[in-house]
């Protein structure tokens, strides 16, 4: 049965001398594709089915196992990105971080999110803070999202002094003990990342101490509560310092 799809491609691994099998994340899940030909010098599917090429694709498609490609459209290559090793990084982790969420919950919504940060980072917006907002929303999507209404532990809205990864959320002042505290920027900031359309960003201004504190209190978060542990982003870390 011959189906049209939209999809990244996340991965490829070499099939013989001139064939590849690349996995495809759409809005449906993650899609395994063989490509016949496409290491060959005169395929045309040579550049269309490149690591990280955002494209449309006309399949030979099978629920159980392999589908056959047999056309594929770029969509958009992300040029920019790939230009730049530390922007090329970014994307692998954010790319397998859409995916260890995709094999998860299989929502439409991780595809949309993943799409546009990688638009925003492609037109030159902050990598770092889009990251982060990114990895934000895939929270709630991973079951593990945190409180940012109110106390996690009392329910309070008001006095509010810090946010904290083992209780999950924001601490008031009547609950606080001995958690490091962030300051109010930090707070403010990290709940308009969970909020913000990222289609909406035009511009990203953030103070160093700020984009460091959330940085950091989102890996412990992730650490603690995701089970996700991916080599990109160890390697993430390594490019960036």
């Amino acid at each position: 049965m011959l189906k049209a799809i939209e999809g990244i491609i996340i991965s490829e691994v070499n099939y013989g001398e001139k064939s590849k099998i690349i996995n495809v994340l759409t809005k449906d899940g993650i899609l395994g594709v063989m490509c016949k030909g496409a290491k060959s010098l005169k395929s045309p599917l040579r550049t269309s089915t490149m690591k990280f090429n955002l494209s449309s694709f006309l399949l030979y498609y099978h629920e159980n196992g392999l589908s056959t490609l047999k056309e594929c459209d770029v969509i958009c290559d992300y040029k920019n990105i790939k230009s730049d090793i530390l922007l090329i990084s970014y994307m692998s982790y954010i790319c397998d971080l859409a995916a260890g969420v995709m094999r998860q919950n299989e929502n439409e919504e991780i595809y949309n999110l993943l799409i546009s940060t990688l638009s925003k980072i492609n037109d030159g917006l902050a990598p770092d803070v889009l990251t982060n907002i990114f990895e934000i929303k895939m929270l709630d999507y991973l079951g593990v999202g945190f409180s940012l209404d109110a106390c996690a532990k009392c329910g309070n809205t008001k006095d509010i002094v810090t946010i904290d990864p083992d209780d999950g959320g924001y601490i008031c002042s009547s609950c606080y003990t001995n958690q490091i505290i962030y300051d109010a920027k930090t707070l403010k900031m990290l709940r308009m990342y969970y909020l913000v359309d990222i289609d909406a960003i035009s511009k990203l201004d953030i103070s160093k101490e700020v984009k460091d504190n959330i940085d950091y209190f989102l890996k412990t978060y992730y650490d603690r509560y995701t089970g996700l542990y991916l080599k990109s982003k160890k390697f993430l870390e390594t490019m960036k310092n």
